[in-house]
């Protein structure tokens, strides 16, 4: 595999602006629509070459929906991602798929997101296949070199994706995203369905792979340790919008919106000293419904330093230190 060598590691490379995805809801016999559901309402990001950019926050709140859109596997209602310089939006079906070859994703389900009837050989050659004019004899070559670069071997070419463990499907994962080099790698919750020690290694593969081939990635997960331990900056997202985002030092040390405090409380500590002093942020009441968010701040209904202003007006993004934003009135 050839190294990508990127001259300005603060170039950007991917920039999201008012990316929405609504959802509608058909009911009656000739499905008629009476509403939607706004999954993502408005997401608005930077990602630089070489980072990795996280999207936290907890079920529900949009973040694999923002993932899918970003690739096109779910087709956003407006807003523009620009990849490169283009407008992925405004790309055609053959147009996207030669832009698709920079961007590729790693799936959360390890094995829905493996064809069945597929023997590992194929299943990883099928990018190639698609994209790539290649002998069988250099197919076979390049199958192999990405099987070793995930830890894996020759003797499992020919087996299916039944006979692996989680950790290893995953790995077949990671080798089917790096068929085509790309520059971006979107990462679905790619060790949420794993055990703890089996994450370990599937973070640390994804670290060493991303210095080897100066990949960028969009780290999607629920798991705030994870994030810390991998993330160089991070987005909240809370019902469909991103509420603060910043640098992983200055989000998970000095977080300023009050549903990042909460969040940031709730990870465990495991020095028990320092356990029984940290305060933990209780939240009340349910998470509204992305049918019919909340008037003004969608966080209002669960906050509890709301003020009048908070349901009537919803609050622009203030600026903490350098990138580090969040959109609160109280801040």
């Amino acid at each position: 595999m050839e190294q990508v060598i990127i001259e300005n590691e603060k170039e950007d490379l991917m920039v999201v602006q008012e990316l929405k995805k609504h959802f509608p809801i058909k009911n009656g016999v000739f499905g008629k629509t009476t509403g939607e559901v706004k999954a993502v309402d408005g997401v608005s990001f930077t990602v630089k070459k070489g980072e990795t950019f996280s999207i936290v926050g907890e079920s529900g709140c949009g973040k694999s929906t923002v993932g899918m859109s970003l690739l096109r596997l779910t087709e956003p209602t407006s807003g523009k991602i620009i990849f490169n310089e283009e407008n992925m939006l405004d790309k055609n079906r053959n147009e996207l798929r030669d832009l698709r070859k920079n961007i590729q994703i790693i799936f959360q389900d390890t094995y829905s997101s493996l064809n069945p009837k597929h023997t590992i050989k194929k299943i990883i050659s099928e990018p190639l296949v698609i994209n790539r004019k290649m002998t069988n004899e250099e197919m076979e070559t390049r199958v192999l070199e990405l099987l070793d670069l995930v830890g894996l071997g020759p003797h499992h070419l020919y087996r299916y994706p039944h006979e692996f463990s989680g950790g290893q499907r995953q790995r077949i994962g990671i080798a089917r995203a790096l068929a085509l080099n790309p520059q971006l790698i979107v990462c679905d919750e790619p060790v949420s369905a794993l055990d703890v020690s089996i994450q370990s290694q599937i973070l640390n593969l994804l670290e060493e792979l991303q210095k080897k081939f100066n990949l960028t990635y969009i780290f999607i997960s629920h798991d705030l340790s994870v994030v810390e331990h991998i993330s160089d900056r991070v987005a909240v997202m809370y019902l469909g919008r991103i509420v603060e985002m910043g640098s992983r030092e200055e989000v998970f040390q000095n977080p300023q919106h009050p549903y990042t405090k909460a969040l940031m409380s709730s990870v465990p500590i495991a020095d028990p000293k320092l356990k029984d002093k940290k305060q933990r942020i209780i939240l009340t009441g349910d998470v509204p419904s992305p049918k019919n968010p909340p008037k003004g701040c969608h966080f209002h209904t669960r906050c509890p330093f709301k003020t009048e202003k908070c349901a009537e007006i919803y609050p622009e993004y203030k600026e903490i230190k350098g990138d580090h934003k969040a959109a609160c009135h109280i801040i």
